[in-house]
């Protein structure tokens, strides 16, 4: 029964979110209130923890070379290939992989700012890049680039 703005007796109980169950029995009814809060709480959180920067590997890569200007290698970058099987070449000198960390040591003693690039053989599993990249670290070079897309020599 409505009088005026106002409802009474059972129909108050049906206008709330509610349902008392009454003359026509329980009925499964969502009340989607509480679900929309809880739906706000967990957008709120992933954007909270989510980072806004991506956290990786800084990666360098070789830029071509402008046709007109003359092939002249930079002093403070070297090149190592990688052959497989634990050879290598390091600015087409070849050497082991034992032999390597010395080298990079003894290269970049003097020259702190230099790039390490490394090539190698498109049939050489990643494992055996990994390990190039992780000598070069070892040996204090900040700056080691890949460089994709070479065709094996």
């Amino acid at each position: 029964m409505v009088t005026g703005n106002f409802r009474r007796g059972a129909a108050v109980y049906e206008a709330m979110a509610m349902n008392l169950g009454g003359q026509r029995g329980v009925r499964a009814e969502i009340n989607i209130t509480p679900m929309i809060d809880v739906l706000l709480v967990l957008i709120i959180m992933f954007m909270v923890i989510v980072p806004l920067k991506p956290v990786g590997l800084p990666s360098q890569a070789p830029q071509p070379a402008p046709e007109s200007a003359p092939a002249r290698p930079d002093p403070r970058h070297v090149v190592v290939f990688i052959k497989g099987g634990g050879d290598l070449e390091l600015n087409r000198q070849p050497l082991k992989t034992t032999e390597l960390k010395p080298k990079l040591l003894s290269i970049f003693q003097g020259r702190p700012d230099g790039v390490v690039f490394i090539d190698a053989a498109p049939a050489l599993e990643f494992a055996e890049v990994a390990q190039v990249i992780d000598i070069a670290r070892g040996a204090g070079v900040e700056n080691v680039g890949l460089m994709p897309g070479r065709k094996a020599q």
